[in-house]
């Protein structure tokens, strides 16, 4: 069986500027890093930080690579839903006094700031999977068009091709 070549990362071009306070060596998953850090905390320079990269790069890399443009938004989609959680259930249980720091009200503004964002992404992410329901119907509506007239043609083909009765055995 014949090897096949695994599907890069498109690289991206990287100026000197985005590269202030990296490493020599970037690690090759910084990407998915990045991503994971930003579900859960929603902070672009910590998620970039986590991931040993200047916030440059994720914004440079976000502007040129529309497949992590995407990954970005459903990872900040994740990152405001947490968000929501985690202030609801202050709000229920309340926040203690010795636990960590929790401002329910700036987490409430921020989540009423981005809201317009957040709605534009959870749409876009529910049509792209309508429209890929769309398309599977569509397929399966095109299948079936083709196996009517396969049959239709097959029918029309007995009629005019009767079997002998000598033929019949």
């Amino acid at each position: 069986m014949p090897k096949v070549a695994k599907a890069r990362t498109k690289r991206t071009k990287i100026a000197d500027v985005y590269r202030r306070g990296e490493k020599n060596k970037l690690d090759r998953h910084w990407r998915g890093f990045f991503l994971d850090h930003l579900a859960e905390t929603s902070n672009v320079t910590a998620a970039a930080h986590f991931a040993g990269v200047n916030p440059s790069r994720a914004y440079k890399v976000r502007r040129e690579d529309a497949a992590f443009a995407r990954k970005w938004y459903a990872a900040l989609l994740e990152g405001y839903e947490h968000l929501e959680l985690e202030t609801l259930r202050r709000l229920r249980e309340g926040v203690p006094a010795d636990g960590p720091k929790f401002d329910i009200a700036n987490a409430l503004r921020l989540l009423t700031l981005h809201r317009e964002t957040v709605a534009r992404e959870r749409t876009r992410l529910e049509n792209s999977d309508e429209a890929s329901v769309l398309a599977s119907l569509n397929a399966k509506l095109e299948a079936m068009r083709q196996n009517e007239m396969a049959l239709q043609a097959a029918v029309a083909e007995d009629v005019t091709d009767p079997v002998a009765p000598t033929d019949a055995g």
